[in-house]
Order: C-alpha cells, then structure tokens, then sequence
C-alpha cells in the first residue's frame, strides 16, 4: 500500500495577521518609558502650582516669618483683609455682578443663538462676521465711548455698567456657541413635539432645552469667571469704594511706600477660591460642551 509523498520543509511556518500586528504596536505604546509622559507633566505642574503655593504661603505664615512651610498656620490675614480692608463689600459686589452676567449672557445667547441656527434671514452671515471681527477689538479701545454712554445714561458709579459692558462682550462668543449647540439638535424632534401640539416656544423649553445642558454650563461658566476677572471696566466706571470689586479692591491694597504681602496674599486666595468652585463643577460638562459648540451641522 503507497502513500502519497510529503514534501519536507525547513521549519514550521507562521502566519500573523493584521490582529497581532496591531496588538504587538500597541503593546510597544505601553511599555514606553514613563518618564517620557511624567516628566513634562511635572515641568508644567511646576510652573502652574508654585505660584499658588507661594500665594498660600504668604497668606497663612505669620508676618516676618521667612520659613518655606507654613507653620504655625495663621489666619490673622484673611481676618484683617475680610473685616479690616472692606474685602467682604468688594466679595459681595463681585458676586452681584457676576451672577447677573451669568444670567443675562445665558438668556440672550439662548435665544439668539436659537435665532441663528432656526431660522435665516438677509444679513445673516455679515451679522456672523461682525461678531466674530468684534472680538478682535480690545476693550481698552471702548472705554471712552463706554464712558460717554454710561454717564449719560446716569450708570456711573453703578453695578449696572460693569454688568452691561461685561455682557456686551460675552455675548458675541456665547451667540455664536449657542448656534452651533443648537444646531447639532435634529429639528425633527422639534417638529415632533408640534405635531403633538406644543407651540415652537414650548417645544423649545421642552425637548431642546435640556438637551442644552451641556452648552449652557459652558457660556455661563465663561461668562461668569470673566466677568469676575474683570479689572479694566472696574476701575474706570467706579469711583466709591464701596462699588469696588475684587480685583480693584486687591489693586488699592498695594501701598505707596510699603505692601502688606500677608493681607494681598490671603486676599488673592478669596479671589481664587469661586474661580476654583466654578470649575470644579463644571469640568465635567465643560469639555462636552465645546465640542459640541465647535462641530459644524
């Protein structure tokens, strides 16, 4: 009985597919040093946190002392800058002007920006690029015309002109955001919420509305940490003390001859710390958000 022959190799053959292949690359990605991910994140983790620590650092040694750690902890300098300098009326008044930028920026953006994605009119797109070219001018360059307009109208010395000039320029960024949230929403759900006979406005706060959730923390969160970082328009259409705002308030605690760093440093960090809560909650949404404003549909 014959067999059939067999052809005799040098070896066993293997076969590796485009699987493997991937896998052995992405295996090579892992076993990258870490160093090489680590050490430019400590660079920049450096550069970012020392000066906040400097910042703590002042405001809780005690005055004289020149140790690199805080200790004892005291915390006479925030007391003397909350009751002694009038920072708790500067905290209060930035709040205040803050919160009602937030405000009135989110609503105008709201429907402005439901305005520009909904519905298209003659001028559309030159009103788009007047408000993109607005942001290339600097606010210094309107603090005259502001002025002007501010003491005729009787806002001088008055909240209501840092709120106003602080959402005039919020809004041209926060309009076009909100377009393009908007406009990433299918109009079809829209148009199933008419047919079951709700009119365009509750349609809008029914099923658009809380699909915004996103791009609304997003404009609120700029607008309002803006605004509360807002030093120029402060200082210019405020003149009594108790109308100052952070910023300016930490501006006038820089003596002619002699600063008390302790005070300014515990000041700084009161200034720091809404800026720092405002974040921490909006993080999540933040990212989300952008990207959602930024995808063209």
């Amino acid at each position: 009985m014959s067999t059939a022959p067999t052809l005799a190799t040098d070896g066993p053959t293997v076969h590796r597919d485009e699987t493997s292949t991937r896998g052995d690359g992405l295996a090579r990605a892992r076993r990258a040093p870490r160093w090489a991910i680590y050490a430019p994140l400590g660079v920049y983790l450096l550069f970012t946190l020392v000066p906040f620590y400097w910042i703590l650092l002042f405001a809780l040694r005690e005055t004289g002392s020149t140790a690199l750690v805080p200790w004892p902890i005291t915390f006479e300098h925030f007391a003397t800058v909350w009751n002694g300098a009038g920072f708790a009326t500067f905290f209060v008044n930035s709040v205040v002007i803050a919160t009602l930028t937030l405000v009135l920026t989110t609503v105008i953006a709201l429907l402005g920006g439901y305005g520009l994605a909904r519905f298209r009119f003659r001028g559309k797109t030159v009103f788009m690029v007047a408000m993109l070219a607005s942001q290339f001018v600097p606010g210094a360059m309107l603090l005259i015309p502001l002025f002007d307009v501010f003491r005729a109208t009787g806002l001088i010395n008055s909240l209501w002109s840092i709120v106003v000039a602080d959402t005039v320029f919020q809004l041209p960024l926060s309009l076009i955001l909100m377009a393009g949230f908007i406009r990433n929403i299918p109009v079809e759900l829209e148009e199933s919420s008419w047919i079951d006979g709700c009119g365009r406005l509750r349609g809008f706060l029914a099923v658009v509305l809380p699909l915004l959730r996103p791009g609304i923390v997003a404009i609120s969160s700029f607008a309002f940490i803006s605004s509360w970082n807002n030093f120029l328009f402060a200082l210019m259409f405020l003149n009594s003390q108790d109308q100052f705002t952070v910023p300016v308030g930490l501006s006038y605690m820089l003596g002619e001859y002699s600063v008390d760093f302790g005070a300014l440093a515990a000041g700084g960090v009161v200034a720091v710390v809404p800026v720092v809560l405002v974040f921490a909650y909006v993080q999540r949404f933040l990212v989300q958000g952008l990207s959602a404003g930024a995808v063209k549909g």
